[in-house]
């Protein structure tokens, strides 16, 4: 890793570049089986809402609350709402806990132990015509403290007991982003909650 250190007036000629680079982040598009099929850019991916790898991570504490966070509010999708702790996608030659290791950091400023519990398959379509059709690796860890997180991905965080979030999401569903439901779900069924 390095750090490229840029005065404001050059910064402004690695605008584009960055721009450019960010729409064309790849994804790992797999078959039912999680075997690689090749890549396709992330938005072409969610636009025709082909089946592609994906992670969840989930961080508890020592009380077994979970670690949520509320997505940036300029997020182009699910602004503003309540997800686990952090999602996203694997890169090419990443297997999930490294990944899931990577995004953790980024997101929320920590790094922990990620154990892999398991996997499914959901689609999920939103309103601005994207789809999420995700074979979705579940990651779990566990943490104490407060993480440092980045605004650009993250506006707020809290610790929610596993009870009252059940009840929470049942009571305001639109607060939570829809994969979240989806994949706390499978969580539950896959722990016999």
């Amino acid at each position: 890793m390095f750090v490229l250190f840029v005065c404001p007036k050059v910064l402004g000629h690695f605008v584009p570049l960055i721009q450019f680079m960010m729409q064309t982040e790849q994804v790992i598009l797999v078959d039912q089986n999680d075997a690689p099929l090749g890549t396709m850019e992330k938005m072409e991916a969610h636009e025709k809402g082909v089946l592609h790898r994906a992670f969840s991570v989930f961080v508890f504490n020592e009380k077994n609350e979970l670690m949520l966070q509320q997505r940036a509010w300029h997020k182009y999708h699910s602004p503003g709402l309540w997800t686990n702790t952090c999602c996203s996608h694997q890169r090419m030659g990443e297997d999930s806990v490294s990944a899931g290791r990577r995004r953790l950091r980024e997101e929320m400023g920590f790094e922990v132990p990620l154990e892999f519990k398991v996997s499914f398959i959901y689609k999920a379509p939103f309103d601005n015509g994207l789809t999420e059709h995700e074979l979705d690796h579940v990651l779990v860890g566990h943490f104490e403290g407060e993480p440092k997180i980045n605004s650009e991905e993250v506006a707020s965080w809290k610790w929610m007991p596993m009870d009252e979030l059940i009840q929470d999401m049942a009571e305001h569903p639109d607060q939570y982003t829809v994969w979240f439901k989806i994949i706390f779900d499978k969580y539950c069924e896959h722990l016999g909650l």
